[in-house]
């Protein structure tokens, strides 16, 4: 039951966010007991739930940012098939801190995102987007996370999205990097499968309702939500270190 409490609160999560559920879920794992491998081998299974099942509701409701969002996944599919190789050669500590890193970083950005004027870009490079989602990819499935806790704060900060529409398009992202990652980490031997499924199958719950929460909030209000959850993850990342 456990399991399953953990499925629905991170699928809210993510719903709401636009995040894999990595962030929330590697942190809650950590303090269940899990070693860091076994919980991002579980939290990257759980994406692959979370993202595909959000993604299609999110499309019912905005299509047109999702032609950005496949040239980026495809650069995140191609980094996340790496983290096989990187997650059982670099040692676990290094792995936490990483993490810690990347919140830290997300926290920064978003807390700037109000006073960065959002203007209309029609247009992207689709190779810098490509490498853009490559390195998300490769580092984001390393630590258990889908990409999106770094890829939001950029489109905001740098690419002039709005933040609902930034958290659309890193639900996205996620599908291709976690897609990767399951791959990847199958293929290594070090996914957890019963245990990722168990809490899979139950974030699709939580999605369902984050995803109607987060149409109904207004942006500023959701803007300093973002930044709560991403405080609230560093927290329990230092308590953990």
């Amino acid at each position: 039951m456990t399991l399953v409490f953990f499925g629905i609160i991170t699928g809210f999560v993510s719903g709401f966010f636009g995040v894999g559920g990595g962030m929330i879920l590697v942190p809650m794992l950590l303090l269940y007991g899990f070693d860091m491998k076994s919980a991002v081998a579980i939290s990257v299974m759980q994406m692959v739930f979370s993202s595909i099942y959000g993604s299609f509701l999110n499309s019912k409701k905005n299509k047109d940012i999702l032609k950005d969002g496949l040239t980026i996944g495809i650069g995140g599919f191609i980094g996340g098939l790496l983290s096989g190789i990187i997650v059982p050669n670099i040692n676990e500590q290094y792995l936490k801190y990483l993490f810690l890193l990347i919140v830290l970083f997300a926290i920064y950005r978003v807390s700037r995102s109000s006073i960065i004027e959002i203007k209309e870009v029609k247009y992207h490079n689709k190779y810098l987007l490509v490498l853009t989602g490559f390195f998300i990819g490769m580092i984001a499935m390393s630590i258990g996370v889908g990409g999106s806790i770094i890829l939001t704060p950029i489109l905001v900060s740098y690419m002039f999205y709005n933040i609902k529409d930034a958290s659309s398009l890193g639900l996205f992202f996620v599908v291709f990097s976690s897609l990767a990652g399951f791959i990847s980490l199958s293929l290594s031997g070090n996914m957890h499968y019963l245990e990722g499924a168990i809490i899979g199958v139950s974030s699709l719950i939580g999605v369902y309702f984050g995803i109607k929460a987060k149409h109904i909030i207004n942006m500023k209000s959701y803007t300093k939500l973002i930044l709560g959850l991403y405080i609230l993850i560093l927290i329990s990342v230092v308590i953990k270190l």
